[in-house]
């Protein structure tokens, strides 16, 4: 397997912006006026369309910018056309598209609009038949490790159950998510290996929903494997992986083991059902709101990654309340063994569960 790794060392301070609609207005004297679209969602998903945005506000502290986001009204390539061609008309020329959905339309617009800026989250530019790739020098696309934090995640809640039975509930079956999957399985078995723990992951309990939107179906199919005996669920899944949260919350209110793996984001405070007690028992996160955050500084210092594919790190939060010593330690451990090039994950499916 080939790894290429861009380190990031910062960990950026999440703050809870109150978020603007698709209509707000914008500082005329700003130096650079800078655009999101947001993919499937809402722009406070509590995944990748918020850790985006929240990225880009935080660029706005620091920068003299002046940032926009609209809300297409689907999910197609015209959709997404529509509203970065009404950002460049309003005279935009920096945007930030989070997604996989947003690969056609990208490799179509950094040549209709040469004049403005790309960054592609999640994916790189082609054309309709996947014949052409080309990130253009307006362009850069923005990848991460996902099995690795889904490896970590793996490892310290097995630690923290000892035994047991755990699932995963994806949105679309697409890489990024195939990808959290299975990290978190070898994750697991690394676990049950290395340190004792009997953890078992069921193939019926590995299910993608489909859409990344779809709460009532995320707190179904969580209700489903919390009723067969699974106690953490890995929720890779957006909107979907809230329903499975507000499960576990009634869950936990009620008295019952119901634990959730959050994603992309630390979602600690998503998961608090009373007082500070959260279902949340650690967090596979991508750091999203740096792809944004960086690439905005690196235009600032006349250093914008054109035409590069970058391949970032990503990881656990610092701080888990819900993980006692012993998987805290371990996870610690596993981490330094997999940045000293010690403990290699896979990427691809291999001998796992789809």
């Amino acid at each position: 397997m080939k790894r290429v790794v861009v380190f990031l060392l910062a960990i950026m301070f999440i703050a809870n912006f109150a978020f603007a609609g698709g209509d707000q207005e914008e500082s005329s004297s700003a130096s650079l006026k800078v655009g999101m679209v947001t993919d499937a969602g809402t722009i406070d998903d509590k995944s990748f369309n918020q850790g985006t945005w929240e990225g880009i506000l935080e660029a706005e502290k620091d920068m003299d910018i002046s940032t926009k986001y609209l809300k297409p009204v689907g999910t197609t390539e015209a959709d997404y056309m529509k509203e970065i061609g009404n950002l460049y008309d309003a005279g935009f020329r920096f945007m930030v598209t989070p997604g996989f959905k947003f690969e056609t339309t990208i490799f179509q617009v950094q040549d209709k609009y040469p004049d403005c800026k790309f960054v592609l989250i999640d994916g790189a530019p082609h054309n309709a038949d996947w014949s052409v790739f080309n990130t253009a020098d307006n362009t850069v696309s923005i990848f991460f490790a996902e099995h690795e934090s889904g490896f970590l995640a793996g490892v310290a809640s097995a630690l923290q159950i000892k035994e047991g039975e755990m699932g995963f509930i994806g949105g679309m079956e697409i890489p990024p998510v195939q990808k959290f999957n299975w990290g978190f399985q070898q994750g697991v078995a690394y676990a049950n290996d290395k340190y004792g723990t009997t953890v078992v992951l069921n193939a019926e309990n590995i299910i993608y929903q489909g859409t990344f939107s779809d709460v009532a179906a995320g707190q179904q199919l969580a209700a489903q494997m919390y009723d067969k005996g699974v106690s953490v669920i890995f929720a890779a899944a957006g909107g979907v992986g809230v329903g499975a949260i507000n499960e576990a919350k009634t869950r936990m209110a009620a008295g019952e083991d119901a634990w959730i793996v959050g994603v992309d984001l630390d979602q600690y405070a998503d998961g608090i059902y009373e007082g500070e007690k959260s279902v949340i028992l650690t967090s596979a996160m991508k750091h999203i709101e740096l792809a944004g955050y960086d690439t905005l500084i690196a235009e600032s210092k006349g250093e914008f990654p054109g035409g590069k594919t970058l391949y970032l790190e990503v990881g656990v939060p610092e701080v888990n309340p819900n993980l006692g010593e012993a998987a805290l330690a371990a996870m610690e451990e596993v981490k330094t063994k997999i940045e000293a090039g010690d403990i290699e994950i896979s990427d691809v499916v291999g001998d796992l569960f789809p």
